[in-house]
């Protein structure tokens, strides 16, 4: 009885351990199977990923011939014409004879070919040139609220005179509003009479015709169309002012009307330039809010204005900035942080920043801003 009792123990166990056993094979066969499939999928994402980097480094290169044949193209029509066109240009004072670098603008919109001249209305201004710096600062009605005033205060007051001497803000006015463009002439006129005798501040506006017809259409379209075209609008504005200051100075500093300079900023500045290791540098970066404190090398703004001309409608400004960063740095095949790597060694940053945004009341009417870090 006993041993019959041991055979059936034996047996259960014997059962058991069979059970266990196919159950484990079956398991494992499931396994298998999992990460049979799992290892197709990670093969099918690693082609899907390569694939994807090709095409982005195909795109790329697309867009790098693009560009290139796109100068390629200026540089021959610029050629044709006899290299840069000279016109006369009339000040409050005197005749200048300037290189119209705007000529440019007519390869982008073709509506300027019909125009007599391409170049901004000089207001104010004694044609000063061969400087180390422009400083532009591009200015629109606001309605009620203006903070030009205060910007031009503390970017002039905080120069030294010999810095002063060397350089020349250029306040571009791009508003079709005759009296906004009065009350700029009148306040400058008033408070800045020594620059505006010196002729280290000028003021130009901006004509109505240089800008297509699509952005006079869409002021009257609603909400969203109306702030896209007004991003728009603010790159061909920033353009403008680029190419107009391109001849006059060895470096381009790009401000805004509703910035606060810091003290002895323009000191700072032409300390770090001077300073500066490298001469791979792009752009330095002065302030890391939009495209307030960017400085360029002049010879670089015909490049640069061409590719924000290209991509005008597609993005902000300093999106744009970005983007030309990438291009000019990053290949899609190399590690992210290589390609951050090598965008810093075009792109300085000067740390802490030198200028201030202190404007609630957007130039996009309506609208408000409450970011003041820079």
């Amino acid at each position: 009885m006993r041993s019959k009792r041991v055979n059936l123990l034996i047996c259960l166990i014997a059962f058991v351990l069979f059970t266990f056993s196919c159950f484990c094979i079956s398991r494992m066969t499931q396994i298998s199977n999992q990460l049979t499939n799992c290892r197709n999928h990670m093969s099918e994402f690693k082609e899907t990923m390569q694939h994807l980097k090709n095409r982005a480094e195909n795109s790329r290169q697309e867009l790098m011939e693009a560009f290139n044949q796109m100068k390629n193209d200026i540089t021959n029509r610029e050629k044709v014409s006899g290299s840069l066109v000279e016109k006369k240009v009339n000040t409050t004072n005197q005749n200048e004879t300037v290189s119209n670098t705007l000529e440019d603008l007519k390869f982008f919109f073709p509506h300027l070919n019909k125009a007599d001249s391409i170049y901004p209305d000089i207001i104010i201004g004694k044609g000063r040139r061969d400087v180390s710096f422009a400083l532009g600062i591009s200015t629109v009605d606001r309605g009620n609220h203006s903070y030009l005033k205060q910007t031009l205060t503390s970017v002039v007051s905080r120069m030294t005179p010999a810095e002063e001497k060397d350089s020349v803000v250029i306040v571009s006015v791009a508003d079709s509003h005759g009296d906004y463009l009065n009350s700029v002439v009148n306040m400058i006129t008033k408070k800045f009479k020594r620059q505006v005798k010196s002729g280290s501040l000028e003021v130009i506006a901006i004509p109505a015709f240089f800008y297509p017809e699509t952005l006079h259409v869409n002021q009257l379209a609603d909400d969203s169309e109306k702030l896209e075209s007004w991003r728009m609008k603010q790159v061909l504005d920033f353009c403008v002012l680029m190419l107009y200051a391109q001849p006059k100075a060895m470096y381009y500093l790009q401000l805004e009307d509703d910035i606060i300079a810091k003290q002895m900023y323009f000191t700072k500045i032409v300390d770090f330039v001077r300073n500066i290791t490298s001469n791979d540098w792009f752009c330095i970066e002065f302030s890391v809010l939009g495209f307030i404190g960017k400085l360029f090398r002049s010879e670089d703004l015909t490049d640069l204005v061409r590719f924000f001309l290209m991509f005008y409608k597609d993005k902000p400004i300093d999106s744009l900035l970005s983007e030309i960063f990438h291009l000019k740095m990053c290949d899609t095949r190399k590690h992210p942080v290589t390609c951050k790597q090598r965008k810093k060694q075009i792109c300085v940053r000067h740390n802490p920043s030198l200028f201030q945004h202190v404007g609630i009341h957007s130039s996009l009417l309506g609208k408000e801003q409450y970011f003041k870090k820079i």
